[in-house]
C-alpha cells in the first residue's frame, strides 16, 4: 500500500516545521516549538500455576504524556494568562485557582510543505503543569529568550476529519 494514497507521487513524509496549535477556537501566536504527543502503556504480566515458563501480557493503564509548547518571550499574555488560572499568586485566599475553567481542549495541527493542512490531532482537558516565563539571561549569550508551559492532558486523538490534501503541482516552463 502506498503511504500517501492522494498523492502517490510523494515519497517523503511531512517535514516538522510547520505546525500550529489552537486553543480557545484561536490560533496562539509564536510556537515554535511542541514536544512529541506520546502515550504509554503499561504491560501487566501473569500466568497461570499450569503454564509454561513464559508469561502472557496484557495491557494495564495508559498515560499520556505531558506536551510542552515553547515560544519567543513577547508581550503576548497567553501562557501566563493560562496557568495563573492552575495558580495565581496574591490573587487572594480562595482565589488562587480558576477551578471552572483552568482546563481546555487544544488542537495541533501539521502542514505540509505547501501549507495545507495534513494532519490534526485534538488534546482533552489540558492543563498548565509547568510554567518558565523567562529563560536564563546571560550578558555573553547570543539567543533568543523563550517562554514554555507544560501542559498535562487527559488523552488525544487524530482528527479523521481532516484527510490527505491535495498537493498542487506546478507547471514548468517551456
Amino acid at each position: 500500500m502506498a503511504e500517501f494514497s492522494v498523492n502517490a507521487n510523494r515519497f517523503d513524509p511531512y517535514k516538522n516545521f510547520k505546525f500550529r496549535v489552537k486553543w480557545d477556537g484561536r490560533y496562539v501566536a509564536g510556537i515554535s516549538k511542541v514536544s512529541a504527543l506520546k502515550r504509554t502503556t503499561e504491560v501487566v504480566k501473569h500466568r497461570e500455576g499450569g503454564d509454561p515458563s513464559a508469561t502472557r501480557k496484557s495491557p494495564g493503564k495508559t498515560d499520556f504524556e505531558a506536551i510542552t509548547f515553547e515560544r519567543g518571550v513577547t508581550h503576548d499574555k497567553e501562557f501566563e494568562q493560562w496557568a495563573n488560572k492552575v495558580w495565581n499568586y496574591g490573587a487572594g485566599l480562595g482565589a488562587e485557582s480558576s477551578l471552572a475553567d483552568f482546563r481546555k481542549d487544544l488542537i495541533v495541527e501539521l502542514y505540509n510543505e505547501a501549507g495545507q493542512l495534513a494532519q490534526a490531532y485534538k488534546v482533552y482537558r489540558c492543563w498548565v503543569s509547568d510554567f518558565q516565563a523567562m529563560p536564563e539571561l546571560d550578558a555573553n549569550g547570543n539567543a533568543i529568550a523563550i517562554q514554555m508551559i507544560k501542559v498535562e492532558n487527559e488523552g488525544w486523538q487524530r482528527d479523521i476529519e481532516v484527510g490527505e490534501p491535495t498537493e498542487p503541482s506546478f507547471l514548468q516552463p517551456a
